[in-house]
């Protein structure tokens, strides 16, 4: 996968996240930080139905688009679903998950993609 390839399969995640209505939609390019992957997309849904619902419509999408996740865990409890694309890896939590692991903190050296490259408007990111 190219770098370019990396972003096109984080922008159709961050979309369908937000279509779903997800927020603080946060794209990371890791690239230079990470022997396994070259993106992280994080995510938030308000309950553990809405992370569910996220989860589904981003990989739907992506199958849409040839990609098939490696690994999918944390489905049932749908408090914090990470899917594993080998490329990129997508994280969508309730808030309450995301604020005690602190993703964005452990990679706060990633830098961020803007909304526009996410093809996301700036309300979703919030």
């Amino acid at each position: 996968m190219t770098d370019s390839d990396s972003i096109d399969t984080l922008r159709a995640a961050a979309r369908a996240a937000a279509d779903k209505k997800a927020f603080q939609i946060v794209g990371l390019q890791i690239s230079a930080l990470s022997s396994y992957a070259d993106g992280l997309l994080i995510c938030s849904g308000g309950s553990d139905r809405q992370v569910a619902a996220i989860a589904d419509e981003v990989q739907r999408r992506l199958k849409d688009r040839g990609r098939r996740p490696l690994h999918v865990e944390g489905e049932r409890r749908a408090e914090w679903v990470l899917m594993d694309y080998g490329d990129v890896v997508i994280h969508v939590f309730t808030e309450e998950r995301r604020a005690y692991y602190g993703l964005e903190g452990l990679w706060g050296d990633a830098p961020r993609l803007d909304p526009e490259t996410l093809d996301i408007g700036r309300g979703d990111e919030s």
